[in-house]
């Protein structure tokens, strides 16, 4: 049987409460965020 709908506002609230409560995940996505515009600065600093 299937869950009941839910709005996607009320999905996302959900997924960021769970998010904000597990210190281990936040960490993990902030290390994901800094690495990718680390990478993306580099990127365009090789540009001429």
């Amino acid at each position: 049987m299937r869950a009941p709908r839910i709005s996607f506002k009320e999905l996302v609230d959900h997924n960021k409460k769970e998010m904000l409560e597990d210190q281990d995940k936040m960490e993990k996505i902030e290390k994901q965020l800094d690495d990718k515009h680390t990478k993306s600065e580099e990127s365009s600093s090789n540009v001429n």
